[in-house]
């Protein structure tokens, strides 16, 4: 049971959020405008690898400046939902804005993906801060495992609504209809997000707009790093997350990339690889946000991490497509059930009283700040050697420390039991 002060209905438009700026994740960093990127904006070459892990890694580094500050303003001036608005919009004119990047526009390219970017990460502090607030401490897995699964089939939804103008790839009279797809993404994300936007409140409390809260949120984010260490857990979690979610955001960020270049995947064959990692996306975040309500979310993103470490292997040995769909299959369930799971071991840990400031630090610092490293780190090592093969092994290096670290937070967990 949810709980009479708890809505269904805002935890499902809520999570409706989710399925709505998935878009962008899909069609400008995952699949569509990564292709794009790569094959025509930087005309096919290996240095497309690294300067797509530079705009990634520069939108990662402004991302991770401002969250914190930004979360720890939005908790001060009571308008978590007016910042969010304010980042989403960023990301949904710079999505739309792509479509005018053509070929060797590099610069341009960056520039515009950097800022959509910095729009879709800075967004997450002030959602995910919204998960305690519309949920109590027992569904917590549920709720944001049902979050990650709207937000995966939001993908399957993207993906078929822009297939039709993906299906031609490159050849050159579809050049057009594939950079419409990224005017479509704008909109998608666009139009479903209207439900949050209409049913989230931000929390009451006393706002004095004299004040320079701005500069008050800087000052209050240095004060929670190092009330950080009154919290020796979540510090904990804290740095095991830096280091696995860079790992994840690596293989989702370089995925397309390496079918393409290495086993030689066609864009429709990669965007069927996707619909086959996102279906099992969609699997893993409800099944494990369920049983992360039973097991505790600690060891739910164990099992996550162990089965990240064998995908990332597989990834390295495997020769043909179809061994490369099979390996899709289990990452599907390793993206949402690493992500739900760690989603909600957050908002265990976290303060009420400090949300955003807190999901600042997690979406900034711990989740956008380690995506500075894998992506570049993949990016330079692909471009420089030649091979995406060798470049893949660095991201076992996030998983293995990630779940090292892991070991050493311990978790209080309602079920009676506790986590050590």
């Amino acid at each position: 049971m949810i709980g009479e002060r708890y809505s269904r209905y805002t935890i499902f438009s809520w999570a409706l959020f989710d399925y709505a700026r998935t878009s962008f994740s899909v069609m400008v960093k995952t699949v569509g405008f990564a292709l794009y990127f790569r094959e025509i904006v930087a005309a096919g070459t290996s240095r497309g690898d690294f300067y797509w892990g530079l705009a990634d890694s520069i939108s990662m580094i402004i991302a991770a400046g401002l969250s914190p500050v930004l979360g720890a303003a939005s908790d001060y001036s009571h308008r978590r939902k007016r910042f969010l608005l304010a980042f989403s919009a960023l990301c949904i004119f710079g999505t739309a804005f792509l479509y005018w990047i053509q070929r060797g526009m590099v610069l341009p390219g960056m520039l515009v993906f950097i800022a959509a970017n910095v729009g879709f990460q800075g967004g997450y502090t002030f959602y995910d801060a919204f998960l305690p607030e519309i949920a109590p401490k027992h569904v917590y897995g549920r709720a944001s495992g049902y979050g990650f699964a709207m937000g995966y089939l939001g993908a399957l939804s993207i993906l078929a609504i822009t297939f039709p103008f993906i299906k031609g790839g490159f050849e050159p009279s579809n050049i057009d209809n594939f950079r419409k797809s990224f005017l479509i993404a704008a909109g998608f994300f666009a139009v479903f997000s209207i439900p949050a936007f209409l049913r989230l409140r931000d929390h009451t409390g006393i706002y004095h707009p004299k004040l320079p809260y701005f500069r008050l949120g800087f000052r209050r984010a240095v004060r929670t790093f190092k009330r950080l260490g009154q919290y020796k857990s979540l510090s904990r979690f804290l740095l095991a997350f830096f280091l696995y979610i860079d790992g994840v955001n690596t293989v989702i960020f370089f995925s397309a990339l390496y079918a393409r270049g290495t086993l030689g995947f066609t864009p429709v064959e990669v965007i069927i690889f996707f619909i086959v990692a996102q279906t099992t996306a969609i699997l893993g975040s409800v099944v494990f946000g369920i049983l992360t309500d039973h097991w505790g979310p600690k060891r739910s993103i164990n099992i996550t991490l162990l089965i990240w470490i064998g995908v990332v292997l597989s990834a390295f040995f495997i020769q043909t497509k179809t061994e490369f769909y099979i390996v899709g299959l289990f990452a599907g369930v390793a993206i949402g059930s690493s992500q739900s799971s760690s989603r909600s071991l957050m908002a265990l840990l976290t303060p009420p009283a400090h949300a955003a400031e807190f999901f600042g630090f997690y979406d900034g610092i711990a989740g956008n700040a380690s995506a500075i490293m894998g992506p570049l780190t993949f990016g330079a090592i692909s471009s420089f050697t030649g091979s995406q093969r060798i470049a893949v092994l660095s991201v076992l290096i996030f998983f293995i420390g990630g779940l090292i670290l892991l070991q050493q937070v311990k978790v209080q967990w309602q079920s009676r039991t506790t986590e050590t």
